[in-house]
């Protein structure tokens, strides 16, 4: 018996919505890594991008447990001397809402060339509209 590999050309793309209000965050982005790796079908190969494209709408209604809406950091160097940027998601979610759930997925995709090529499938929008009417996506539940 010999091991199955996905080839690129073999693999089938689906589009998938998922509705982020009053969800938590963490949960969302879990979610939308396992469609964006392709971890939910039977032909997972971990070196070849099996995954399928995701929406994430309502952005700006994801929801933070406990107190990380004010005390959790983000951080960002710029490289010059005292130009280190700390912001809450409060800040965050003020300036950029879709911000939070990117930067949460990208954490859960693997840091490099696949994993790039992964995240641009990544598709994120604050409110309820997105521009991908036409490739008929389904809504996928959170549990």
């Amino acid at each position: 018996m010999k091991t199955f590999s996905a080839k690129a050309q073999d693999i089938e793309r689906k589009w998938y919505v998922i509705d982020a209000a009053d969800k938590v965050l963490g949960q969302v982005a879990r979610e939308a890594a396992v469609l964006l790796r392709g971890k939910h079908k039977p032909i997972f190969t971990p070196h070849v991008d099996c995954g399928d494209h995701v929406i994430v709408i309502n952005a700006e209604k994801v929801r933070l447990t406990g107190n990380k809406e004010t005390q959790k950091i983000y951080t960002a160097y710029t490289g010059y001397v005292g130009n280190q940027k700390i912001e809450t998601p409060k800040k965050v979610r003020q300036r950029h809402p879709e911000l939070l759930v990117e930067r949460a997925v990208k954490g859960m995709i693997p840091h490099n060339r696949l994993g790039s090529a992964i995240y641009k499938k990544l598709h994120v929008y604050a409110g309820t509209e997105h521009a991908h009417v036409a490739q008929n996506p389904e809504a996928f539940e959170i549990a």
